[in-house]
């Protein structure tokens, strides 16, 4: 089954730390539980998800390398709106 995300980020071409700020200001914009796809070209934004994924509320369902493409999909965590 593929991953549906509910906003695609296009940080590809920018350098470290620009995919992850974007990113997070893009999970700033969803609902808890909504799909963001990050497509990135830096190679060390793959540590720098991870980490960031590890150190917060937020999962990673899945992530992978296309190419000279990473495409990260993080589901935003926290209480869902009721």
């Amino acid at each position: 089954m593929a991953l549906q995300p509910d906003d695609l980020l296009d940080a590809r071409g920018l350098p470290c730390p620009l995919p992850l700020l974007k990113a997070k200001q893009s999970l700033a914009r969803l609902v808890p539980g909504q799909l963001l796809e990050v497509m990135a070209t830096d190679a060390g934004s793959w540590r720098d998800f991870e980490t960031f994924v590890a150190q917060s509320v937020h999962e990673m369902p899945a992530r992978e390398e296309r190419g000279d493409v990473y495409h990260y999909w993080i589901r935003k965590g926290g209480e869902p709106a009721s």
